[in-house]
């Protein structure tokens, strides 16, 4: 079975939503299934088939959460260090053409948040920046164009 890297935040975060799932959610639709069973007839029962509906949902969300944490490969960004791009580096670039500068932290899949500075490490920016070094010149083909960037800090924080 494959390993997957995730940062010690992006697990504490993927057990947060588990017990939340096993402890909250789980029992509420059940809760919920039971009282539309209450009312009838289950063949028409709009409120039975969306529960039901929802709860195959937190199911599949449970066994695909407690696989990813069986798989997990925690990687404790603190430990780290050097002046290469690798999993976990919070990284400084800018956008040669616009000379906007962007941060991104490299994480694993199930942790990326584009919005919130994290980047999947199998986002093509982020396989174009691992094994790169301050200074140096990236091009990334992207569905606007190619894009270029220059790497300007790498920190492991």
């Amino acid at each position: 079975m494959k390993k997957i890297p995730i940062t010690k935040q992006g697990l504490i975060a993927i057990k947060a939503e588990l017990d939340n799932l096993k402890g909250t959610e789980r029992p509420l639709i059940i809760e919920a299934i039971q009282e539309a069973r209450a009312h009838g007839d289950l063949s028409e029962n709009a409120e039975y088939h969306a529960a039901r509906e929802k709860q195959g949902y937190i199911e599949a969300r449970i066994r695909d959460l407690e696989a990813k944490i069986g798989r997990a490969e925690v990687v404790d960004v603190a430990s780290l260090s050097g002046d290469k791009v690798v999993f976990g580096a919070t990284v400084t670039i800018v956008d040669e053409d616009t000379d906007e500068e962007i941060v991104y932290q490299i994480v694993g899949e199930e942790e990326s948040d584009i919005k919130n500075g994290k980047l999947s490490i199998q986002a093509p920016l982020s396989r174009a920046l691992v094994g790169k070094s301050v200074g140096d010149s990236i091009e990334v083909k992207t569905p606007s164009g190619t894009k270029f960037y220059e790497v300007l800090k790498v920190e492991f924080i």
